[in-house]
């Protein structure tokens, strides 16, 4: 069983529903089938979504080739900032988990911003931080996320 079955098998456990968790700011998980026919028109050709969160109208989704962030805006939801956060632009990931108390868990990704991976000088790095429910199992996606990062830096640095 490949790393991507396991976050797969993770995802259809389930964490509870959107607007609970919403309330309480973090992201609860959502079925790739859903995801795609909600959001499956911003999808490259050939791509596929692997698994995806919800937060009331905010969407993160975690696909073969890119993470997308959805951020709907304003009171109707119909103003949407769609942000890419490609798989081969990710560097490094941290994570955090849920203490005692009201703490979520979180997961950290540092990623390229600039168009030259390899250049001397320049290269603009960006932090994304994901909020999850603290009953989530982030172990699977952070491997997934951290064995990602590893290839990048290793092909970056040959």
């Amino acid at each position: 069983m490949g790393i991507l079955d396991k976050l797969n098998n993770t995802v259809t456990q389930g964490v509870g529903g959107a607007f609970g968790q919403g309330l309480l700011g973090n992201l609860s998980e959502q079925t790739p089938e859903t995801l795609t026919k909600e959001f499956g028109m911003y999808l490259m050709e050939g791509e596929s979504i692997h698994m995806g969160f919800k937060l009331i109208r905010d969407v993160v989704i975690f696909t073969d080739r890119r993470i997308i962030d959805i951020d709907k805006q304003g009171a109707t939801g119909k103003k949407t900032r769609i942000d890419t956060i490609y798989l081969s632009s990710i560097i490094n990931v941290s994570c955090e988990t849920a203490g005692f108390g009201l703490d979520d868990s979180e997961i950290n990704v540092h990623y390229i911003t600039s168009p030259y991976f390899k250049a001397t000088a320049g290269v603009s790095i960006s932090e994304r931080t994901f909020e999850f429910p603290k009953k989530y199992n982030m172990q699977p996606l952070y491997t997934y996320l951290a064995g990602i990062a590893y290839s990048n830096f290793q092909t970056i640095n040959k």
